[in-house]
């Protein structure tokens, strides 16, 4: 029994339809991720559901007495109120303490000032006290947009088992893949004005999706196999026949008017990297503190050429502070950062550079550069920027217009449009769609240059990093080799053979994951077998458009038949059954037909 149902909703933003006619019904229990790119009306449809906003038609209809608990991507926070005063004041038990949980749960969250005014926070200790104020707050249903952003490791795996746990419902806007595997047992897909739910947590979802595209495309094939069968009929159906039939000629229209399946647009990444020579960025016994906070203590390190670095560690440790330092935004205390000349970093904060909203989107990559080299040669600004999603009419609009995520992604473009030869990105994964960060991490993987990424995102850091640095909290950074899930394993064989281990400086290193190279793959598969006919398939590929004809002709016979016998019950029903077995083997010879055709298409292209 469903406790919530969405009833054909609409809703549109000017000329940009975000839903068109969606429903769904939520049971209790589900946990649910809601997926698509950023613009499609993830926030929206989460508004939607909270009340907070109203559709252009459809409703929400829920149970009566169910209590809604909804964290907002950007919360806002009364004046003057503390951060246990805002936390406490949302338990709505009057019967209880609510000091205690909010406590509890603050101290998890890493915010341990109990008595700091809200206003004094950074944004994203901010969201983990709104974080912190939603899940106290007692509900049968919790709406939550992006609650892993500014987690970090831990805190994650700590909210996923939360989560996990929870009695109530949960639907989510999150671009953290692992929770989503390990939280979600429903996937909520965006595309194009439609909602398409799947029986599924993240990685079956990408199964599941592709089986529906598929067989999207298998309907678009017939469609267009079908199509041209019957346009052939059409051209020589005046010199086969006396008369054309007029349900075949409808069924032609109709095929001609059906449309294609609509596919998602994905981002197209693609710049010339600059010249790297042989200096690259070396540290040389860096130290920084901020005032009694130690956030790196004589920390000496060389970049390789082409090196992927994940960096890790607990907020506020000092994560950005290295990356700010490396580009020069700040200085360390002592030691020296030397950069090579022929280095071009591109920085990407992770508080998106302040932005005029009201310049247009193309002028703000124009401040770039007009034209931009990439591997096809010089592409210009607009062409680049229909290339991350934003077509014309959003190009010319201010960017006050654009969501937080196309914001991000906006940020990113112009990043990359500069040509750098070494990016810095400090949480890029916040708030970016889950498509964008496929197509970044392919990107990053083709990147002939050095990445430093600090992040959370313990997907992406195993897509990308070779090698994990983590802070320790106190200045400290120790080195593991390969991606998150590799640090994890040396992590674990650390502190199981501690008393064992012989001290290496608390290096620990993993095995080489394997990995395939294209070459190697296209090797193990079976080498492939030459298309032809059967002696079979040649003759019934030769006839069977006659036979499709006779069944057209018996068809057109039997409805003339049924209209002349309309109060003729006996032989109306003997008409129609025989009509329908007619229809039955016109539409296994079409079937048949769509597949022969598609064969002898391959065969001819497999022969020239």
């Amino acid at each position: 029994m469903n406790i919530l149902n969405i009833e054909h909703i609409s809703k549109i933003y000017g000329d940009k339809v975000i839903f068109d006619d969606v429903s769904y019904g939520m049971s209790r229990g589900e946990k649910i991720g809601v997926i698509g790119i950023n613009g499609t009306g993830k926030t929206t449809l989460l508004r939607i559901i909270a009340g907070l906003e109203e559709p252009d038609e459809g409703q929400v209809i829920m149970q009566n007495g169910l209590r809604v608990t909804y964290l907002p991507q950007h919360p806002q926070f009364p004046e003057g109120a503390t951060v246990l005063s805002y936390v406490s004041e949302g338990k709505k038990e009057e019967s209880w303490n609510p000091e205690t949980d909010a406590r509890t749960v603050l101290n998890r969250l890493g915010i341990t000032n109990h008595e700091e005014p809200v206003e004094h926070l950074s944004g994203g200790q901010k969201k983990r006290v709104a974080l912190a104020r939603t899940l106290i707050n007692p509900a049968d249903i919790l709406i939550l947009d992006e609650p892993t952003n500014h987690l970090d490791n831990e805190m994650a795996a700590w909210l996923e088992d939360f989560l996990s746990r929870f009695r109530g419902s949960v639907i989510m806007v999150t671009h953290d893949r692992y929770f989503l595997d390990r939280v979600t047992n429903k996937i909520l897909e965006i595309s194009h004005g439609k909602l398409y739910a799947y029986e599924a947590n993240y990685s079956r979802f990408l199964e599941l999706k592709a089986e529906r595209e598929e067989m999207e495309l298998a309907s678009e094939r017939k469609r267009q196999s079908v199509l041209r069968m019957e346009l052939e009929w059409a051209k020589r159906g005046c010199r086969a026949r006396s008369t054309k039939q007029r349900a075949r000629l409808d069924r032609l229209e109709a095929l001609k008017n059906g449309t294609a399946p609509v596919r998602d647009q994905n981002v197209e990444i693609d710049s010339v990297e600059t010249r790297m020579g042989k200096k690259t960025i070396e540290l040389h016994h860096i130290s920084k503190s901020f005032g009694p906070k130690v956030c790196i203590r004589d920390f000496d390190y060389i970049v390789l050429k082409n090196q992927r670095l994940g960096i890790i560690g607990p907020n506020g440790c000092g994560k950005s502070t290295l990356l700010k330092m490396i580009a020069g935004i700040i200085t360390p205390d002592c030691g020296e950062i030397e950069i090579g000349e022929t280095i071009r970093i591109g920085y990407f904060s992770q508080e998106i550079e302040e932005m005029d909203t009201g310049e247009r989107v193309i002028d703000y990559i124009r401040d770039v550069a007009e034209y931009i080299p990439t591997k096809e040669g010089l592409v210009s600004a607009a062409k680049l920027l229909e290339r991350f999603l934003f077509d014309s009419a959003m190009q010319y609009a201010p960017i006050s217009k654009l969501s937080g995520g196309e914001k991000k992604r906006l940020y990113l473009l112009k990043v990359l449009a500069a040509a750098p030869n070494v990016l810095l990105l400090d949480e890029i994964t916040n708030d970016i769609d889950i498509p964008t960060l496929t197509i970044l991490e392919d990107y990053l993987d083709s990147f002939a240059g050095i990445v430093i990424a600090v992040s959370h995102d313990r997907y992406f850091l195993d897509n990308l990093a070779e090698r994990i640095f983590e802070f320790d909290g106190n200045g400290n950074l120790t080195q593991y080799e390969g991606g998150y899930t590799d640090y994890l394993e040396a992590k674990r064989r650390k502190q199981g053979e501690m008393s064992s281990v012989s001290a290496e400086s608390g290096t620990a290193k993993s095995e080489e994951k394997p990995r395939t190279s294209g070459k190697d793959w296209k090797q193990n598969q079976i080498r492939p077998v030459k298309l032809k006919f059967t002696f079979k398939e040649q003759r019934e590929f030769e006839t069977i458009d006659d036979e499709i004809a006779v069944l057209e002709e018996k068809i057109a016979l039997l409805d003339d038949e049924i209209m002349k016998n309309a109060t003729n019950s006996g032989k109306l029903n003997e008409l129609t059954k025989q009509k329908n077995e007619a229809e039955a083997q016109l539409e296994e010879k079409m079937d048949r037909w769509v597949y022969l055709n598609d064969l002898a298409e391959k065969i001819e292209a497999q022969n020239n």
